[in-house]
């Protein structure tokens, strides 16, 4: 089993940034070894997939956050963060990490982020 938690979320004015984290625990090599995931999802809708990174490195963003968004990993800190740029209003959800392994999907809890306008 591995553990997910996310931090960095907060209230920011349109137009701002942030990162966020998602630290893992636990079977590490089942984070390590994966695609990580990170997907948001906003009050009344759907939980969307927002980026992607995989083992070795390979980056995936949806249309909404391509040029904004940036994913990435330190294996040695056992963390995926995701750095947002130029955030709207629209971006406003709880974000949560993801990862997959023998038919397991492992999430944590969110963290939210608010962009006021």
């Amino acid at each position: 089993q591995v553990q997910l938690v996310e931090s960095g979320g907060g209230l920011v004015q349109a137009g701002g940034s942030l990162r966020l984290s998602c630290v893992a625990s636990g079977n590490i090599v089942i984070f390590t070894s994966n695609t990580v995931n990170w997907f948001r999802q906003a009050p009344g809708n759907q939980r969307d997939l927002v980026a992607t990174i995989t083992s070795s490195g390979s980056t995936r963003y949806s249309d909404s956050v391509q040029g904004r968004f940036t994913i990435s990993r330190d294996n040695s800190k056992n963390t995926v963060s995701l750095g947002m740029n130029s955030l709207k209003p629209e971006d406003t959800a709880v974000y949560t990490c993801n990862t997959y392994w023998q038919g397991m999907n492992y999430w944590g809890k969110g963290t939210l982020v608010t962009v006021s306008s």
